[in-house]
């Protein structure tokens, strides 16, 4: 119970500040509004333009401060605003309408997975291979951590002119990109889960005269699902940004990162932030169904109550 209270007053600290946020931010548009509209303006103070133009202004004009809340195209929308919009796009459309998100969260979420899988399956394999050999572990890990030094966003464009010049199209591309980005956390996790057995339990194979593949599955391999599920859930996160990266060079019509495109191209602020959330629903989601698969195979180890 003291851990919803206090998970509920956060978010409702976080909306009282997004709201006042908002009155800065939008007051500027609001005034200009008014102003053509006839109404009379109040200029800010000596005293206030020197603090800050865009607070003078609300503290001048202070009427005018419900309306930054309830602009068309505000810089920042208010919260209401966003879950107005999300609810319409959810629930009042029809899910194969090109105007629904989660028609544009399905088209995401299709690319998500596949790379998912991909990174995943990639980084099982470098862990493996890594762990059981010292020249992989000398070659290959620091390249993988140099890669992630490249910003996905130069290398996203990278990639899909060099998939497009083959043929590659369509989902591909923005697979390889969610790939990625999700396979280092998979790689990480999985070696330091790989090598988390202690001494002692790998001497008490040794007593048992149990092979290499054999300390594998029975030792290894079960000490390293907790880490493994830990990076999964970053790599999950990471690849669903992959998959969005992946559809903004490409000019895509379909998914959450063409409905930020399309957004951005109209200013319609408040579609692009129903889109962030859609996102970062759909991430929380995903995150929380492989907690799940967590606890049941965990449990089902033994490793869990």
């Amino acid at each position: 119970m003291k851990q919803i209270l206090a998970v509920l007053t956060v978010l409702a600290a976080i909306v009282v500040f997004w709201y006042v946020a908002c009155i800065p931010m939008n007051i500027k548009g609001v005034l200009t509004e008014q102003e053509r509209a006839g109404a009379e303006v109040q200029p800010p103070s000596a005293k206030e333009r020197r603090d800050m133009s865009e607070i003078g202004l609300a503290l001048s004009n202070s009427f005018a401060i419900p309306a930054t809340w309830e602009q068309e195209r505000p810089r920042l929308p208010a919260p209401h605003q966003v879950a107005i919009e999300l609810w319409e796009t959810t629930v009042e459309k029809k899910i194969t309408s090109k105007r629904s998100l989660i028609y544009h969260a399905w088209v995401t979420l299709s690319a998500t997975m596949l790379g998912f899988a991909i990174g995943t399956g990639l980084g099982i394999l470098l862990a493996v291979g890594i762990v059981h050999s010292r020249v992989m572990d000398l070659s290959v890990m620091p390249w993988a951590i140099v890669s992630q030094t490249i910003p996905i966003i130069a290398l996203a464009p990278m990639i899909i002119v060099v998939l497009y010049s083959v043929g590659v199209q369509g989902i591909i591309p923005k697979a390889v990109i969610s790939a990625y980005l999700s396979f280092f956390p998979v790689v990480v996790g999985m070696v330091k889960g790989l090598r988390s057995p202690d001494a002692m339990q790998l001497d008490l194979l040794r007593t048992y005269n149990a092979s290499r593949s054999q300390g594998f599955w029975k030792l290894r391999l079960p000490a390293s699902m907790p880490y493994l599920f830990t990076s999964l859930k970053i790599g999950v996160a990471a690849s669903l940004v992959g998959a969005i990266v992946g559809e903004l060079p490409t000019g895509a019509v379909a998914g959450l990162g063409a409905r930020l495109l399309a957004g951005s191209y109209y200013g319609q602020t408040v579609q692009i932030w129903s889109a962030l959330f859609a996102a970062a629903i759909l991430a929380a989601c995903l995150v929380g169904l492989l907690g799940l698969i967590e606890r049941t195979v965990l449990k089902r180890m033994g490793m869990a109550q």
